[in-house]
């Protein structure tokens, strides 16, 4: 609470950050974050609960901070943020040329193919991010998650009020797909290659008699293809991007199934 009191009195007025236990206070919640003890956001009993005052911290970082050049190998970097180390005794897998921010947390068993995690992401123990996927600032990633190659998961910062992705345990998201502005992926659902997942998309069950449509959530073992829907507009009528659902993960279907043989499930061709 005391951390919190001194992050909320600084957002109400930047001339604190020139004081010596708003400097404290900021590093801290940062070190906490990169440890893993403290969460932008933290599920609950009933779904998730977005920590704003975290990410007010997080954003009163940047201006404490100076910008600094660091090398590693041939490689030369000019920044404020430094590089998360230490992957070995975190149990962490990181192949080069993987980055990964100061103030993210990065859990025992995940392997991070060539890819960026930015500062406030949370990715837990056993997920992969493959090569060139990006975990954006402040998104939240579950336990044995598959994020494939080339994968958007979006950041927030600001407005501190809207919420982070959420992709939870074991979903795994297919080549090129984009999670943006808060959406949230339920446990275990899979999405197929090139799904774009918006706060505001429409994501339509099409499984039954009548289509069901969400906004921006994917319910969990959901197996999702892109598709349209056509629109209306003063110009004419258009199609529109949505993403269907298709189905549901089998029992039989193993945690860790290819995102091919999850499809075929579901009498898809790939």
């Amino acid at each position: 609470m005391e951390l919190q009191q001194i992050v909320e009195m600084a957002w109400n007025d930047r001339n604190l950050l020139k004081e010596k236990n708003t400097i404290e206070a900021i590093h801290t919640v940062i070190e906490e974050l990169d440890k893993g003890r403290l969460r932008v956001a933290t599920p609950t009993g009933s779904g998730w609960q977005v920590n704003e005052w975290v990410k007010k911290a997080v954003i009163l970082y940047f201006p404490i901070r100076e910008m600094q050049v660091s090398e590693v190998g041939i490689f030369e970097f000019h920044d404020k943020m430094k590089l998360k180390t230490g992957y070995k005794e975190l149990g962490v897998r990181v192949v080069p040329p993987a980055v990964a921010r100061y103030g993210a947390f990065i859990s025992k068993g995940v392997i991070l193919m060539p890819s960026y995690v930015n500062i406030g992401a949370y990715v837990d123990g056993g997920t992969m991010v493959d090569t060139w996927a990006t975990v954006g600032s402040c998104a939240q990633i579950g336990i044995d998650v598959h994020l494939s190659g080339g994968v958007g998961i979006g950041g927030v910062l600001e407005p501190v009020q809207a919420a982070p992705v959420i992709i939870e345990d074991g979903a795994f998201i297919g080549s090129r797909c984009i999670v943006v502005e808060g959406a949230r992926i339920g446990k275990q659902a899979v999405l197929g290659a090139n799904v774009v997942i918006t706060g505001s998309s429409k994501v339509i069950d099409v499984t039954g008699d009548a289509p069901v449509e969400y906004k921006g959530y994917v319910p969990e073992r959901s197996v999702v293809i892109p598709g349209s829907y056509t629109k209306k507009f003063g110009a004419g009528e258009y199609h529109v991007s949505c993403a269907l659902i298709i189905g549901k993960r089998k029992e039989s279907t193993d945690l860790k199934t290819s995102l091919n043989e999850a499809l075929r499930e579901n009498e898809v061709t790939v």
